[in-house]
C-alpha cells in the first residue's frame, strides 16, 4: 500500500502519461503481490496435507506408532485428531485380541497375495486361454496361455479386437452373436470358429463368453474362454474319411459277392429263386442257429453258433448281431430285420468276426417267427470261397 501511495507523486509530475504509467505499474504490483500470497497460502495448505497423506500411508502399512503432526490450519487439525482417535481404538483392539503390531495388515496382505496366486494358477490351468473384452469386443485382458495356442503374448493382444483373431468367414457370425448377447443380456456358448495365429495359420476354436455389468445393469464387457479344438476336428475328419472308405469297401465287397456267388445261371422267376433258397437253408446238425429280437439282440443259440465264433454261450447271449457282423453296421442289420419281417425270410452273405479277431465268410437266412414275434437265423460257412481260392 505504501508503495502504491508513493507512486502518486510520480503520476502528478508526469501528467496524464504519468498517471497511465502509474496505473499500469499498480496493476502489475497487485498481480505480483497476489501471486506471492497465493504461493504462500498454497504452501501452507498443501504441505500439511502431504505430510498427513504420508502418515496415513505409513499407518496403512501397519505402523501404528506414526506421529501425526499438528499445524496452523484448524480443519486439518480436526482430521488429525480423528485419525489419532482411530489409531488409539485400533491399538486397544489389537491389545485385547493379543496380536502383535502389523500382523493384521500382514495377514491381509498375505491373503490378498494368496488369492491372486490361486486366481493366476486357475486361469493358467484352463485348456485354451481366458480373455476379457469391453462391450465392443476390444481385449482388456487375456491369459498368458494364449502364447501356446496363437503365438501372441498378452501385450500384443490387449487393446486389439477379438474379431481380428477369427477368419473373415466367422467375423459376421461372431458380431451377430455379440449383438444378440448385448441385446438379451445373456452369455453365448460353443461357437465354433477359426482362429488365426500370429503366423497366419488356421486353428479350430470353441468360443464361450459371459457378459458382466456395471452398477446400473448395463453390459460393460464380456469374459470367457477360447478352447483349441484343432485336434478334435482333425480326428472327426479322419473318422469321416474312414467311414466313407469303409462304406465304399462294403459296396465293392457286396458287388463282388453278388456277382460271384448270387448271380443265377439262367433267368428264373423270383418266386422260384426264393423257394429254392428256403429249401437250401433247411436246418441240420452242421448249421449254426441263433434267435434274436427286432433290435438284433441275441436271445438264444445252438452250440455250433457260439463255438464257431469262439464264445461261451453266456457271452453269446449278451451280444448284438452288430458285435460279430464285420460287414454290416447296426443300421444296415436293422434294415435287414425289417425286410425279413415284411417278406417272411431273406438270404444274403456277410462276414462274421470271431472272438480272436479272425473272420469267416458265411451265408445267412433270416426267418420271421410270427407266432413268437422273434427271428431265427440259420448260418453256414461259405466253403465255396475256400475252394475257389
Amino acid at each position: 500500500m505504501c508503495l502504491a501511495v508513493s507512486l502518486i507523486p510520480v503520476g502528478i509530475i508526469g501528467g496524464i502519461k504519468g498517471f497511465q504509467f502509474t496505473s499500469l505499474m499498480l496493476i502489475v504490483l497487485i498481480l505480483f503481490v497476489t501471486f506471492i500470497v497465493s504461493l504462500a497460502i498454497s504452501y501452507l495448505i498443501t504441505k500439511p496435507i502431504e505430510r498427513l497423506t504420508q502418515n496415513i500411508d505409513e499407518i496403512s502399512k501397519g505402523k501404528l506408532d506414526t506421529n501425526l503432526e499438528y499445524n496452523e490450519i484448524h480443519e486439518i487439525n480436526k482430521l488429525t485428531d480423528s485419525l489419532n482417535r482411530v489409531m488409539a481404538s485400533l491399538k486397544l483392539a489389537i491389545h485385547k485380541v493379543g496380536v502383535k503390531k502389523g500382523e493384521i495388515f500382514q495377514d491381509a496382505l498375505r491373503t490378498k497375495e494368496t488369492y491372486e496366486k490361486k486366481q493366476e494358477d486357475f486361469i493358467n490351468s484352463i485348456h485354451g486361454w481366458a480373455w476379457e473384452t469391453d462391450e465392443k469386443g476390444v481385449f482388456t485382458f487375456c491369459s498368458e496361455s494364449i502364447s501356446k495356442w496363437l503365438d501372441y503374448n498378452c501385450e500384443e493382444i490387449v487393446g486389439t479386437s477379438l474379431f481380428n483373431l477369427v477368419s473373415s468367414e466367422d467375423v459376421k457370425k461372431l458380431k451377430n452373436i455379440f449383438n444378440d448377447a448385448i441385446k438379451n443380456k445373456k452369455p453365448f456358448t460353443n461357437f465354433e470358429c477359426i482362429n488365426i495365429t500370429k503366423k497366419g495359420e488356421n486353428t479350430f476354436a470353441l468360443l464361450n463368453g459371459c457378459p458382466f455389468f456395471n452398477e446400473s445393469g448395463d453390459i460393460i464387457g464380456f469374459r470367457g474362454v477360447i478352447n483349441d479344438i484343432t485336434a478334435l476336428k482333425q480326428s472327426q475328419n479322419k473318422i469321416k474319411n474312414l467311414n466313407t472308405q469303409l462304406s465304399d469297401l462294403k459296396s465293392e465287397l457286396n458287388k463282388f459277392l453278388n456277382e460271384k456267388y448270387m448271380k443265377p445261371k439262367k433267368k428264373q422267376d423270383k418266386k422260384d429263386i426264393k423257394e429254392k433258397l428256403d429249401e437250401k437253408w433247411s436246418e441240420h446238425e452242421f448249421d449254426s442257429i441263433f434267435i434274436f429280437n427286432e433290435n438284433a439282440d441275441i436271445l438264444d443259440c445252438n452250440d455250433n453258433m457260439y463255438k464257431k465264433l469262439g464264445y461261451t454261450k453266456s457271452e453269446m447271449l449278451s451280444l448284438n448281431i452288430a458285435d460279430f457282423d464285420a460287414l454290416e453296421s447296426k443300421k444296415d442289420i436293422l434294415e435287414k430285420v425289417k425286410k425279413a419281417k415284411k417278406e417272411g425270410s431273406i438270404s444274403f452273405k456277410t462276414i462274421h468276426k470271431r472272438k480272436d479277431g479272425s473272420a469267416v465268410l458265411v451265408h445267412e437266412n433270416m426267418q420271421y417267427l410270427k407266432d413268437k414275434n422273434t427271428f431265427k437265423c440259420v448260418v453256414r460257412e461259405d466253403y465255396s470261397l475256400k475252394k475257389s481260392s
